[in-house]
């Protein structure tokens, strides 16, 4: 069927050798949409970022640009501005019709950890092609904290899809009239429109700004960091606030977002022409997030800015992002905060889970 592969599926591409891994999944790896990819035993440190490029394997190009290698058996420190390659556990054989991409998980965009994922023979990020059969590779860079990592961590997911599923305008305006996907006037256009909040109800608190120095963070530790320890509060009293060039905002959308059973969507950046900033990471929303049965009504988009050469300006209310929706093949049979213990249904302005709560 055409659509996004929902987890029962990918339980069965297990079963049947197209997701291999060494050790084997475990149940928590599954989710509604997704799987989680675990990181090896090993970090390579390489001079920069590369493509692989057709014909040619990871595993060569790691002998052009590394510079040494980092044991993680009893946990190491990848350091902030560096570039490392990290062997997966998980390899795919994937059937000729089906693709996939895959994309840093919720935690990990929230502290600027830089994770994308690279193939055999691949000219994108993120892209893996249909009927790929090889390993698969997280290239990692913290950019404002450096971070301890351990194998078996879960930095980013891996989607599978077979056809194309991505709900066109017409489409998305058909299912918004049938089930609100956001509350208040969709903005439609090339997928649903999102914008910032910069006048959150009974505060002056609209986000949080990457302090440049600070201690390392123990992904393995959850709940457990002072946030004045990592992140400055960002205030506004009207409406706006000003990025400074290289600095990193956790924001929020204005909008609640509802992704129903059948659906699951993208976060992609806006246009670049809209301003001198992106939403920094394109990130998952599975079936379920936001939707009233699943405990998620009034669930927002936490949105994580970076701001590029020159200061910009953001308003409260200015559109920052778009959500690209797909069908899925097949309603999963768990979803998104339902029956999983998800850390962001119903968030507001949310720090990742390794921060306590101010």
């Amino acid at each position: 069927m055409t659509g996004v592969v929902p987890s029962q599926q990918i339980s069965q591409m297990i079963d049947g050798g197209q997701i291999v891994a060494q050790p084997a999944v475990i149940p928590e790896q599954i989710q509604p949409a997704s799987l989680d990819l675990r990181l090896g035993n090993v970090a390579y440190r390489v001079r920069a970022s590369f493509l692989t490029g057709h014909g040619a394997r990871v595993e060569d190009r790691l002998k052009e640009f590394e510079m040494h290698r980092v044991d993680l058996t009893d946990g190491a420190v990848l350091e902030k501005g560096c570039v490392y390659v990290v062997p997966l556990m998980e390899s795919l054989a994937l059937p000729a019709d089906m693709n996939a991409v895959a994309n840093a998980k919720s935690s990990t965009g929230r502290l600027d950890l830089l994770t994308r994922t690279i193939t055999d023979g691949g000219t994108e990020f993120d892209r893996i092609p249909s009927g790929y059969t090889g390993p698969l590779y997280a290239e990692i860079c913290p950019r404002s904290f450096s971070v301890l990592v351990r194998p078996g961590m879960r930095l980013n997911q891996i989607r599978f899809r077979t056809g194309h599923a991505v709900l066109d305008d017409a489409a998305l305006a058909a299912l918004h009239a049938d089930i609100p996907l956001v509350n208040g006037d969709p903005v439609i256009d090339d997928g649903l429109g999102f914008s910032v909040d910069l006048k959150l109800a009974g505060t002056t608190l609209v986000g949080y700004r990457a302090k440049p120095h600070t201690g390392v963070i123990d992904l393995d530790n959850i709940g457990h960091y002072d946030p004045t320890a990592y992140w400055e509060e960002v205030h506004s009293t009207d409406g706006h606030i000003i990025l400074d060039p290289g600095a990193f905002y956790i924001l929020v959308s204005r909008e609640a977002v509802c992704i129903p059973p059948d659906y699951a969507a993208e976060m992609a950046p806006y246009l670049a022409m809209v301003g001198e900033f992106r939403v920094h990471y394109a990130g998952f929303f599975d079936p379920g997030f936001g939707f009233d049965a699943a405990g998620g009504t009034g669930s927002r988009g936490v949105l994580e800015v970076r701001c590029h050469e020159a200061p910009f300006v953001l308003e409260h209310g200015q559109v920052v992002g778009r959500l690209v929706y797909e069908k899925m093949a097949q309603a999963p049979t768990q979803l998104y905060g339902a029956d999983l213990k998800s850390n962001y249904q119903g968030q507001g302005l949310k720090l990742s889970k390794h921060f306590k709560t101010p």
